[in-house]
């Protein structure tokens, strides 16, 4: 069929959650920008199920879960989001549960998801629970549904359940969306680049691995995604380096433990223990900082809410960049990051638990607010102030946790990271030590300033290789993106029973030829070094346009029609692997025309507007929601006016 010529049309590429959340903030800007004159078209193409896409797909191990609390997950703005738009809110995962056990009202359109077990898991979900991904993968789907319902009339969704292989068409015409098993591509004026998570063919070094794996007839698996990832070749009993620590280890453990028949009983201290199938593998863990990632708090927080951004907000950045000099970031941004962290966390020390403190608030917070972070006199007074050094926030102690420590043997060092663990488990479930939740949402709050400050262009290349995407990326995510603290408690079990064993701090792998096996040493047990044959990179895959899995983003960055972020300077250059877009409106860089394209957008993964997550904690202002909502309203202009009518593409379903 063919649409008439006043019919506008959008393609967006991708259906999961980041297509799902413009989606929504097209339909709550279409009541202004949208005029109803004429019809907008918008064509989804995903091969995995609208809502939850490829990551959140309900057809994944009901052993994979979130590492957020059904409480802290949502897909909808709220009174703390700053856009232009308007607010339209909506529950979050635990309020949409509720439902289901008659605990809270029925959300539009009202479905009970058609897997018993997935409904069972909802009917019992609580707000601290943390869900397994199949339940937020009916949430995803039940947020896209809710977001079509409330599209005007002549606003209207096709989902085409395929790949798109391929975008041409001249900057100033029509453009071509081509799918994989269709010969008539799609035409429309405007497309939206939005898959999300992307997969990559290995790096130089897992080749490598890749290769000796093959010689010698073991086991190698590249960073992967866990739900994706075949383990099935790996033997009951056989020794596995897995080289990571943070949520993939986690995934995996899961799977290479209980999705092996293995189970947990829980003894009369509530400790648990591991009672094995005899099919498991022995796992050794190790990684850069040698620990798990942080265990994710389990309580809310038990003062008022800080008032954030304070001391690294808008204000800070505008002055960064306004020096008009390279910045480094550890030396000119890190120590107002610090202290945004460290006034997140004493609010909350202050409010909730003023009986460990020695001085009142207005006093403590007035001398903070003039003091710098590394300042002597700021020692002095968070110690005078805060007699528990528990109490206060080290964060070299939490960055390098293993630093100066050395062990004999690696029993030793087992009964050691036990004791870590099991310490962290406790204390990120005990609302005494509540500032600890106060500083993870100033940790939000600074990860929503960064991308404007890197937009700005004043950090050096060096600093945003080495401190923004590598050093603060890592230590953003071993502090805020920990696993559940059943996890942990879970690990422990495992590794009293000899399933899994660390390896400590400072990994290194190597290969023996011959013996024809894996071998990892490290800093934490000097001398020791383990022979394994199976070797897993237990992370995902790092963004990397130039070996990119996505046939679309493959074909135009062979054709220059993209590129990817390089930032350069005299000292050093930078290649981040991320697809380059306008800071200002998302519009992809296109080298072929010396700037943006006018009518090809990129949003989140695997883009370098660096506002990643596609769904946020509530009341945390999400720069995701920010972006999708400026997004949408550009969008609804530009196909509402920017393009004359007799311009429009004509639709070719």
């Amino acid at each position: 069929m063919s649409g008439s010529p006043a019919t506008a049309v959008l393609a967006v590429v991708g259906a999961g959650p980041r297509a799902t959340g413009l989606l929504e903030r097209i339909g709550a800007n279409a009541p202004e920008l949208w005029d109803g004159k004429g019809e907008l078209r918008i064509h989804l193409i995903d091969p995995h199920p609208p809502g939850p896409g490829r990551v959140w797909r309900d057809e994944q191990s009901a052993l994979l879960r979130m590492n957020s609390m059904a409480e802290d997950v949502t897909m909808f703005t709220d009174e703390s989001s700053t856009i232009d738009g308007p607010v339209r809110p909506g529950p979050s995962l635990a309020e949409w549960a509720a439902q289901f056990s008659g605990r809270g009202p029925r959300h539009a359109p009202y479905a009970e998801p058609a897997d018993p077990e997935v409904l069972a898991e909802l009917r019992s979900l609580g707000g601290t629970d943390f869900p397994t991904r199949r339940a937020q993968s009916a949430y995803l789907d039940w947020v896209f549904r809710r977001a079509l319902a409330q599209l005007p009339p002549t606003v209207t969704v096709e989902w085409h359940r395929t790949t798109a292989t391929a975008v041409t068409g001249s900057p100033d015409g029509p453009q071509y969306v081509h799918l994989a098993g269709r010969a008539t591509p799609l035409t429309a004026d405007l497309v939206v680049l939005a898959q999300g998570h992307i997969g990559s063919t290995p790096a130089a070094e897992h080749r490598a691995h890749a290769a000796f794996a093959r010689r010698h007839h073991r086991f190698h698996l590249p960073p992967e995604f866990s739900a994706d990832a075949d383990l099935s070749a790996l033997r009951p009993g056989e020794h596995v380096v897995l080289r990571g620590f943070g949520l993939a280890f986690i995934d995996l453990m899961a799977l290479l433990t209980e999705g092996r028949g293995g189970t947990y009983r829980t003894e009369a201290d509530g400790s648990l223990t591991y009672l094995p199938s005899g099919r498991e593998p022995v796992l050794h863990v190790g990684s850069r900082r040698g620990v798990p990632y942080h265990s994710k708090t389990r309580y809310q927080l038990q003062g008022p809410r800080p008032p954030l951004p304070r001391h690294f907000g808008p204000e800070a950045v505008d002055a960064l960049l306004a020096e008009g000099r390279p910045l480094d970031l550890r030396r000119d941004v890190w120590p107002l990051m610090a202290k945004e962290i460290g006034f997140g966390h004493y609010h909350e020390l202050f409010h909730a638990h003023p009986e460990r403190t020695t001085v009142p608030w207005p006093d403590f917070v007035a001398a903070y607010d003039r003091l710098d972070w590394y300042a002597d006199d700021m020692a002095g007074l968070v110690a005078a102030a805060v007699p528990d050094p528990a109490d206060r926030l080290d964060f070299e102690t939490l960055d390098h946790p293993l630093d100066g420590l050395a062990f004999p043997a690696p029993d030793a060092f087992q009964a050691h990271l036990r004791e870590r663990i099991a310490r962290d488990v406790a204390r990120r479930e005990d609302p005494e030590f509540s500032a600890d939740l106060g500083a993870f949402l100033a940790l939000l709050s600074v990860y929503g300033q960064l991308p404007r400050l890197v937009a700005g262009g004043r950090l050096t290349a060096r600093s945003v290789a080495e401190q923004l995407d590598g050093w603060w990326h890592g230590f953003f995510s071993f502090l805020a993106s920990g696993p559940p603290g059943f996890r942990l408690r879970q690990l422990l079990a495992l590794s009293r029973a000899g399933v899994v064993r660390f390896l400590g701090a400072g990994i290194r792998i190597g290969t023996d030829e011959a013996t024809g096996t894996f071998t990892a040493a490290g800093s934490t047990v000097p001398g020791h070094t383990l022979h394994a044959t199976a070797l897993i990179e237990a992370y995902l895959p790092r963004p990397s346009l130039d070996r990119t899995e996505d046939p679309l983003l493959r074909d135009l960055h062979r054709a220059a029609a993209l590129t990817e972020e390089v930032i350069a300077d005299p000292t050093h250059t930078h290649r981040s692997g991320l697809l380059a877009v306008s800071a200002a409106d998302g519009h992809v860089l296109d080298p072929s025309l010396g700037g943006t394209h006018p009518r090809r957008i990129a949003l989140g993964a695997p883009t370098n507007s660096r506002a990643v997550a596609a769904f946020a904690r509530p009341r945390t202002n999400a720069p995701a929601f920010r972006q999708n909502d400026a997004v949408a309203r550009a969008l609804l202009c530009a196909l509402s006016s920017q393009f004359p009518k007799g311009e429009m593409a004509t639709s070719s379903i």
